[in-house]
């Protein structure tokens, strides 16, 4: 592949992800004020929905990325698309809350067929010295197009919930055309079909860690990534309570509680430029304490302020978590889009886990309005123990 054109190639796969990213943040976040608008949900109902649709997508992610290695990329991005566009179509003409959390689910199986194949798509071809720059680019796409989804899309959904529907249904036609046009691109030959014949394996880089090193780090990410999870998923779905709480109207509470997307955009961009945080476990231990303490002094903030400043920390500890998961999902092994979604799977139990905590916790006591937080927050206190666990076996 030419410089030229594997450059115009991997440009359309970043306009691609930040598209899927705007498109699905704005469904997936602001879903939970729709369903508290039209539906009277409260806090423990939109952290059942979170949890039940997070449990769906650790299953159909470890699919997507399944099926995209077995399939091809483009087969994955293809159906994925398409059944996000027929769950956001039904959704936008439904008018029971079953219905709406139907359509959820048909916009979810579809998203986990995307992420595993564009995360393989971009690294694919990149030899070890490039694939820190092809991460850092996917992350750092995904991330800005996500904080500018979450801080405009209050403003988008309280002037209409119809633009909840019609905004990413729009985006993903797009993005849809745009795969069949990377489909027909003539440098990427190989990326069309099912994957058959491997890539010819890349020199071996002498700076590179011993692959039970970087083994061992791929398995480490992957336990502390669904518990980042687990911790941005139960804040999105008592985001509508933050507001309620501190009186926010759905444009201001995107306008401030998207800081941390900001907060994580501003991690990986760090974390792109400056790569010795790669396989350091020091790093990656101080970013998950961060994540616990940060996480509890959102929820239980006394004022705006409290709540704006925890959030810097959240959002820096959250993105070196997901970087490392990311990183060495792709740099462990060439089985990209499998890894990919596992990477994803993983993702998705702390989709599940972190609301279901939350509900449960609200349910056993409904008088307290902190006990999901400080639930939660146990929750990945146990996470911090299976990783310094996970470390110890190496010295033991």
């Amino acid at each position: 592949m030419s410089a030229h054109k594997g450059l115009r190639f991997q440009t359309v796969c970043f306009v691609i992800e930040g598209l899927n990213s705007f498109a699905l943040v704005l469904y997936n976040s602001y879903l939970f004020f729709y369903l508290r608008t039209q539906f009277g949900f409260h806090d423990r109902d939109n952290l059942v929905v979170a949890g039940s649709l997070g449990f769906i997508y650790l299953f159909a992610a470890w699919q997507g990325g399944r099926f995209a290695q077995r399939c091809g990329y483009y087969s994955a991005l293809k159906l994925g698309l398409m059944m996000m566009m027929a769950g956001l179509a039904i959704g936008s003409q439904l008018g029971s809350a079953w219905g709406q959390i139907a359509a959820a689910t048909a916009v979810i199986v579809g998203q986990c067929f995307t992420w595993p194949a564009l995360e393989a798509l971009v690294s694919e071809s990149e030899t070890p010295a490039r694939l820190p720059h092809a991460i850092g680019m996917y992350n750092v796409t995904w991330a800005v197009t996500a904080a500018l989804s979450f801080f405009i899309g209050g403003t988008l959904v309280q002037f209409s919930f119809k633009n909840l529907f019609f905004v990413p249904l729009a985006i993903q036609a797009i993005e849809l055309a745009l795969v069949w046009w990377l489909q027909k691109h003539p440098a990427i030959e190989h990326l069309r079909a099912p994957v058959g014949e491997p890539l010819p394996a890349p020199p071996p880089d002498p700076h590179r860690p011993p692959p039970a090193t970087t083994k061992r780090f791929l398995r480490m990410a992957w336990l502390a990534n669904p518990f980042a999870y687990i911790a941005i998923n139960t804040l999105i779905a008592v985001v509508p309570g933050l507001a309620a709480k501190f009186q926010l109207t759905p444009m201001f509470a995107g306008f401030i509680c998207s800081l941390w997307c900001f907060a994580r955009l501003g991690a990986f961009v760090v974390l792109w430029l400056w790569t010795d945080w790669h396989y350091r476990f020091r790093w990656l231990l101080g970013a998950y304490v961060t994540l616990i303490a940060s996480f509890a002094a959102i929820l239980t903030a006394p004022n705006l302020a409290a709540m704006v400043a925890a959030q810097i920390f959240f959002g820096g500890a959250i993105g070196l978590i997901y970087y490392s998961s990311l990183f060495y999902s792709m740099d462990a092994g060439d089985s990209k889009g499998e890894h990919g979604g596992i990477h994803e799977a993983v993702i998705g139990l702390g989709n599940c886990l972190g609301p279901a905590t939350g509900a449960a916790a609200l349910w056993l006591a409904p008088g307290n309005a902190n006990i999901g937080a400080w639930a939660v927050s146990g929750l990945l206190v146990l996470g911090l123990a299976g990783l310094l666990g996970m470390r110890g076996l190496r010295k033991s």
